[in-house]
């Protein structure tokens, strides 16, 4: 039962993240499952099946309030849930002793991505109101989702910085519209692990635990995306899933450091996490008004159907 309270909050915790930053509720909670000893094919399978639940609420919730563009959505998430469905026939049929050292070392160059990309670059606003072409989605969508599927994670990571690097779509609606789009990748890649899996491999108690906490946290996290910095938070939860992943790597037959190499990665870990939130912080803060600014003139182009360069020639 405590193991299950735990998993809840494990859930309820990702999903405010996700909800938030567009990414890493697979990430973050695959990283959790993985340190407690379970199968990696088995740990992306029950996060899997528990973001079918938590996309489908955390996609009404962001459609409700204002932050899903339905063009996105449709040009990613069918070529996401092919991706998808091949990354989890795939992971499935390789062994613990293989996948589990591979999936640590995708989460942790993800982890890293999300670390560098949000502290140090903040988000590209240039271009917002520009069309995104579906030549640049669709390659996408099957990249992020066979990453998803084979790491546990990566639909957010891999998808919502691509996009917003674009600078054509606002940090909200990029954010809603890969959480939407989420739902297809989830219900393709739980298909492709229920085929390649056998039931007994997979925990429906935790999948449970895991959807209730994120069901919870998807409507107050769609409302907390127009309020938390995501710089700040990108910088958090990079950090995290960096040290989690380096964990396991380095305590895996590929590596099997000594406790002194170990410890010394830690502390290095550590304090660049620190001084790299205490960097997004003070970042943000020099930048809001000017962050606010470009974004309210974006919005009001968008409903003026313009693009801001037209907008800028009247």
């Amino acid at each position: 039962m405590q193991k299950l309270l735990l998993l809840a909050l494990v859930g309820l915790g990702a999903q405010l993240v996700d909800g938030s930053l567009g990414m890493a509720y697979g990430v973050t909670s695959t990283t959790l499952l993985l340190a407690i000893g379970t199968n990696p094919a088995a740990a992306s399978a029950t996060v899997h099946l528990a973001e079918i639940g938590t996309t489908l609420v955390s996609g009404f919730s962001h459609w409700k309030f204002g932050n899903v563009d339905w063009k996105v959505v449709l040009k990613i998430g069918v070529p996401g849930a092919i991706g998808a469905f091949a990354g989890a026939t795939f992971l499935s049929s390789l062994s613990t002793e293989t996948a589990a050292p591979i999936m640590a070392l995708i989460l942790l160059v993800l982890g890293l991505y999300v670390f560098v990309r949000f502290t140090f670059q903040g988000l590209p606003k240039g271009n917002l109101g520009k069309p995104l072409r579906k030549r640049f989605l669709a390659p996408l969508g099957v990249v992020a989702g066979f990453v998803d599927a084979t790491g546990g994670g990566g639909w957010g990571p891999v998808g919502t910085p691509a996009i917003l690097a674009s600078g054509r779509l606002e940090p909200r609606k990029t954010i809603g519209s890969i959480d939407t789009s989420e739902f297809l990748v989830a219900v393709a890649a739980s298909l492709g692990f229920i085929w390649g899996l056998s039931d007994e491999s997979i925990d429906y108690g935790w999948v449970l635990a895991l959807l209730i906490g994120g069901v919870i946290a998807a409507p107050i996290a769609a409302w907390l995306v127009r309020h938390i910095p995501p710089r700040v938070l990108g910088a958090a939860v990079g950090g995290l899933i960096i040290l989690t992943n380096t964990r396991s790597l380095l305590r895996s037959d590929w590596i099997d450091a000594p406790d002194a190499v170990r410890y010394t990665f830690y502390a290095v870990i550590y304090v660049a996490w620190a001084a790299a939130l205490v960097y997004s912080i003070n970042q943000y803060r020099s930048h809001a008004e000017e962050d606010r600014r470009i974004i309210a003139e974006a919005e009001a182009a968008a409903a003026a159907g313009e693009t801001p360069d037209e907008k800028a020639s009247v």
